[in-house]
């Protein structure tokens, strides 16, 4: 293995260096690792559009058509009514070198158009993102403040209420003032007697409470105002 490795590699340096030199500039070589001749000019992209897009904005406003219009006007009335030898463009030649600036400034202002529309289209679709996520955010704010309240509700509907205590002490306070005055009413009677009425008024309380009452619904019985005002 050692023989074939030396038998491989050029014994000679020029040979080595000439090597080197081949796969710098070689297909299979990354850019960033061969010699460049010219060194990259890479202006900076947020400088150089700013300045674009400041040119671009002038060249809509009537300031430069009118400041267009004027240095037109002047150059072929100078080129026109001056004397021949101050003349720079000859009208005869159909004012070639201003045909040729017109051109020379189009050609300029195309591609400066379209590199402030394409930053700008840029900042549209940062701005619509922007928007998209933060629609996504409200939705699902919302989304979770519809849980909640409705968790709430359902929650509120097993709490007892004031006016529900209020109505249940007050139907207590009924069927206590009932129960009282019935026994009341068989006092006169026998022990045994006595306590069968008893046993007969707590049945019966107990039925009017069954019947007011709903495991699923809080009914709230409705109190008699006589008995309120007691």
């Amino acid at each position: 293995m050692a023989a074939l490795a030396d038998n491989s590699s050029p014994k000679n340096p020029n040979q080595r260096n000439l090597a080197k030199v081949e796969s710098k500039g070689s297909l299979d070589t990354p850019l960033s690792g061969r010699q460049r001749i010219l060194p990259t000019f890479r202006p900076d992209p947020d400088a150089f559009g700013h300045a674009t897009e400041g040119f671009a904005r002038f060249m809509g406003t009537p300031q430069f058509l009118v400041y267009m219009t004027v240095f037109c006007i002047f150059w072929l009335g100078w080129n026109t009514w001056a004397p021949t030898e101050w003349q720079f463009d000859s009208r005869d030649l159909g004012f070639t070198l201003l045909t040729l600036m017109l051109s020379l400034q189009a050609s300029y202002a195309a591609p400066l158009l379209l590199l402030a529309q394409n930053r700008q289209d840029d900042r549209d679709r940062v701005s619509l993102q922007q928007d998209r996520q933060r629609a996504e955010r409200n939705l699902s704010d919302t989304e979770y403040l519809t849980r909640e309240l409705a968790s709430l509700r359902i929650a509120l509907r097993e709490v007892a209420t004031r006016d529900y205590v209020r109505a249940e002490l007050r139907s207590l306070l009924e069927d206590l003032l009932e129960a009282q005055e019935e026994l009341r009413t068989h006092d006169d009677t026998g022990p045994g007697s006595h306590e069968s009425q008893r046993d007969k008024v707590k049945d019966k309380l107990r039925e009017q409470r069954d019947r007011q009452r709903s495991p699923r619904t809080q009914q709230i019985p409705r109190v008699r105002p006589g008995h309120s005002a007691q």
